[in-house]
């Protein structure tokens, strides 16, 4: 088996986590969080319906960390993705960081929204 170090072009992968925070280039960005190959910023939770507007033409799929255990994703917030055309895919958040990197390394326009653990 050959083994190859992950590139990541010019996008940023999520480094780590831990109780409370996200760690992104070196970064630890407390709280919740949205995060594109480009960005980052803060994220009001399943109210801030805002972040949609960063997303739309920018993405493809929407990967929800919902914190450390999996939770359903509340129903408007669903609506207005999928009416927007953009897939959710919802996940406990440690899955949401590693699965937000493997495709960041493929090369996929993803984003990633996280509750933190």
């Amino acid at each position: 088996m050959q083994l190859s170090e992950i590139q990541y072009k010019t996008a940023t992968p999520i480094d780590g986590y831990g109780p409370g925070f996200f760690r992104v280039a070196g970064e630890a960005l407390k709280g919740s969080i949205c995060l594109t190959a480009e960005s980052a910023s803060t994220w009001g939770g399943f109210d801030d319906l805002q972040v949609l507007e960063k997303l739309i033409g920018r993405v493809d799929v929407v990967l929800v960390g919902t914190g450390e255990s999996m939770t359903p994703i509340p129903t408007p917030f669903r609506n207005a993705f999928e009416t927007a055309n953009l897939g959710v895919d919802p996940m406990t958040s440690p899955s949401a960081c590693r699965t937000f990197n493997v495709l960041l390394a493929e090369g996929r326009r993803v984003a990633v929204l996280l509750l933190p653990v």
